[in-house]
């Protein structure tokens, strides 16, 4: 019983939050980027352009241009990513109809590329964090990503740029440059959302001071780490290799204590996703 009630308060929590995700995202797209002609990337900003020319609501482009791609996703996918994807679009589609008559909050071109870029990537950085996605773009991409060399975010992109150029055809090259502005602060929002501000770093030491360094950290990071053994390919002199998992936050210091030992250290610093009690940090006195 206790599993059906966790899988229940799981789902009504993933529809919570893409529901506030969608809402978010149709008061940035209706009250700061819409009407001061910025658009967004993929679907939505072609969305956007064919409202413009044919006085059709946003809405109604917005879930139409999806549909195709619901029925790859669900094919290629699966049916729980294009189920959120298809119940996140249409709040969104509900959404802009809603906001559409709130008049603008700013007349200043750059505020609201700002603004509406932050609120953007807070809403689709929701959506995406529960399993979903606003965008039919990013479903081609996923697909693709197996066929051809391009990561997901390389293909996106490109779609993008292609979407914003078009554009500069439509609104004036100015407001496509403002759309970019919106859109990588968007991005950048998304990546804080998804990923959080304490996104995990593995990072791996390589100095022939690492007795001094590994007491630095854990004394100055409050850090556990494991020392690796090592032996160098040229010379082959055994060494330690320092492993060590922190907070993106806390990489430059993590360096910085390096560099105090050893400026010719080596450094490497890769992405992880971290379970277990042992990464929290130890309490510093």
């Amino acid at each position: 019983m206790q599993g059906k009630h966790k899988k229940k308060y799981q789902t009504l929590t993933r529809i919570v939050f893409i529901i506030l995700g969608a809402a978010l995202s149709s008061i940035a797209l209706e009250v700061f980027l819409i009407p001061n002609n910025i658009i967004d990337g993929g679907i939505v900003g072609i969305s956007i352009m064919s409202s413009y020319l044919t006085k059709v609501p946003l809405g109604i482009f917005t879930f139409v241009f999806n549909i195709p791609f619901f029925i790859l996703g669900y094919k290629q996918i699966g049916k729980t990513f294009t189920a959120c994807t298809l119940f996140a679009v249409l709040c969104l589609s509900i959404g802009v109809s809603i906001f559409t008559p709130i008049k603008e909050v700013t007349h200043d071109v750059f505020l609201a590329a700002i603004f509406g870029g932050i609120i953007q990537g807070l809403g689709v950085g929701l959506i995406i964090r529960n399993g979903g996605s606003l965008d039919g773009t990013e479903i081609v991409a996923i697909i693709l990503d197996k066929r051809i060399s391009f990561s997901i975010g390389e293909i996106v992109m490109f779609f993008n740029l292609f979407i914003l150029g078009v554009s500069g055809f439509i609104f004036g090259w100015d407001r496509a440059m403002y759309s970019l502005v919106a859109y990588f602060i968007a991005f950048k929002v998304i990546d804080i959302v998804v990923e959080g501000l304490d996104e995990s770093k593995a990072v791996t030491i390589v100095s022939s001071e690492y007795q001094e360094i590994s007491e630095a950290i854990m004394a100055r990071l409050g850090r556990g780490l494991t020392l690796l053994d090592g032996k160098g390919a040229y010379r082959g002199v055994p060494t330690s290799v320092l492993y060590v998992v922190v907070s993106r936050l806390e990489v430059a210091k993590l360096k910085s204590i390096v560099n105090d030992f050893d400026d010719n250290a080596l450094i490497t610093v890769s992405g992880v996703e971290v379970a277990g009690k042992k990464y929290k940090k130890k309490a510093i006195h």
